[in-house]
């Protein structure tokens, strides 16, 4: 927010219309984004596997989803729910299979913002990821259809 601040032409907008005129992400979008970022090489093999964390996943191959689901486990305390283990396994659960099956960083990097590029929570730091996986996009889909 301070930084946006330093731009005088724009001083006079609100944070939201700042972000969108300088085409800046959020500090929660760039987050969650940065999140995914590191589950993707957490499971794809990109650190070492005695340094980071471990993840289950789903071994039944019938699940809705991509092959690299991951199993939720229930938190009994507030504490754990917020823990960085669980609280992107919705998230990335979320993502579709053309997110996921991404050869190389930069290409899930990639994949990932084409997917979330019309999230409102790109530019508002109030808002939340809205909806999930295959549902999202099938929305847009659908969206852009009719306007055409």
């Amino acid at each position: 927010m301070r930084a946006t601040k330093l731009v005088l032409t724009i001083k006079h907008l609100t944070y939201t219309e700042k972000l969108l005129q300088l085409k800046l992400p959020t500090l929660k979008y760039r987050r969650l984004r940065n999140d995914m970022i590191k589950v993707f090489k957490i499971l794809t093999g990109k650190y070492d596997i005695n340094v980071t964390l471990s993840f289950e996943t789903h071994q039944d191959c019938r699940t809705r989803g991509h092959y690299l689901k991951l199993v939720s486990h229930r938190c009994h305390y507030d504490v754990r729910k917020y823990f960085f283990c669980t609280r992107i396994i919705n998230t990335w659960n979320s993502l579709p299979e053309s997110v996921i099956s991404a050869s190389t960083t930069d290409s899930f990097k990639n994949k990932l913002d084409k997917f979330w590029g019309n999230q409102d929570i790109l530019c508002n730091y109030k808002a939340e990821l809205t909806g999930i996986g295959i549902e999202v996009s099938l929305i847009i889909y659908i969206i852009n259809n009719l306007h055409q």
